[in-house]
């Protein structure tokens, strides 16, 4: 049986009642207690919930190599543990905006604290002198706390004709943002993987981001700027190396993250290297 971890990690008691008929698989995106704009008191107990869980669990299938050696201090050992990597889809290389537009900076996420749209504002006021626009895609509703925050703060700049929140969209619709973008940005403050970032690569985007949780293991050096969580500074300073005029080092990002796309598993080899995993972990149980 394999359980989500977003459900396991919270429910550790249907984990404790079945485990001894049940062989459990847990497919964990990231620590629960990681989450950032918890409360001391809500991290110990998400940190206590999801221990119990995965002493539980038969094994743990995590999409990074950097969550699987996280789990350690949750007491599970290697052993229980296999990293697969979500798949990517095949994707045009980015063209830009039209010619003679400004750069366009693009992030896509769910505007919530852990995403970090705050910093990426804060960030964008200090490169306010280059030329740019910016595109913000990602529900605005799954915190509405976060995104009313995250709106003053672009009207208290006077940014509002840069920045645009354009919300949810489809898979057609991301296509085309990707497509007429210069630069990815996502300021978060912890990833379990970075699916947006790989999407981002294979499409020859050059990155800046942060090195919370597994980014550094998704963006590869060459292809990505990569500066310490929380600092608006160091971002805008990422950026303004990448929104130069000449376009000298945003090309030679796009350049290797073109290189990297080639290298990115798609979604039959993901489910490939899945199976394999359940099959590892879960074994076979007599009749």
């Amino acid at each position: 049986m394999l359980v989500d971890g977003l459900a396991m990690g919270g429910l550790p008691d249907p984990i404790r009642d079945h485990a001894g008929r049940l062989r459990i698989l847990s497919l964990v995106h990231h620590p629960l207690a990681d989450e950032t704009g918890l409360s001391p008191a809500e991290r110990r107990r998400f940190i206590s919930s999801e221990r119990s869980a995965l002493e539980r669990c038969t094994g743990v299938i995590v999409t990074s190599a950097y969550t699987a050696h996280h789990l350690a201090s949750y007491g599970v050992d290697e052993g229980r543990v296999r990293s697969v990597p979500p798949g990517t889809l095949p994707a045009p290389y980015a063209h830009g905006p039209a010619t003679g537009a400004p750069p366009r900076i693009l992030c896509v996420a769910t505007v919530t604290p852990r995403k970090g749209h705050d910093v990426l504002v804060e960030a964008l006021q200090r490169v306010r002198d280059l030329a740019w626009t910016c595109v913000c895609a990602g529900s605005l509703e799954r915190d509405p706390i976060q995104a009313v925050g995250v709106l003053e703060l672009v009207e208290r700049y006077g940014l509002g004709p840069r920045i645009a929140f354009v919300g949810e969209h489809d898979a057609q619709t991301l296509d085309a943002l990707y497509a007429e973008s210069s630069v990815f940005a996502l300021a978060s403050h912890y990833e379990g993987y970075g699916m947006a970032l790989a999407e981002a690569l294979a499409r020859g985007l050059p990155v800046v981001s942060t090195t919370g949780g597994a980014i550094p293991h998704t963006v590869p050096e060459e292809a990505g700027i990569l500066v310490p969580t929380g600092d608006p500074a160091a971002f805008a300073e990422a950026l303004r190396r990448l929104l130069r005029p000449d376009g000298t080092e945003r090309a030679a990002l796009a350049t290797a993250a073109r290189r990297h796309a080639e290298t990115l598993p798609d979604w039959e080899a993901c489910a490939d290297a899945f199976e394999r995993a359940v099959l590892e972990l879960g074994g076979t149980r007599e009749a």
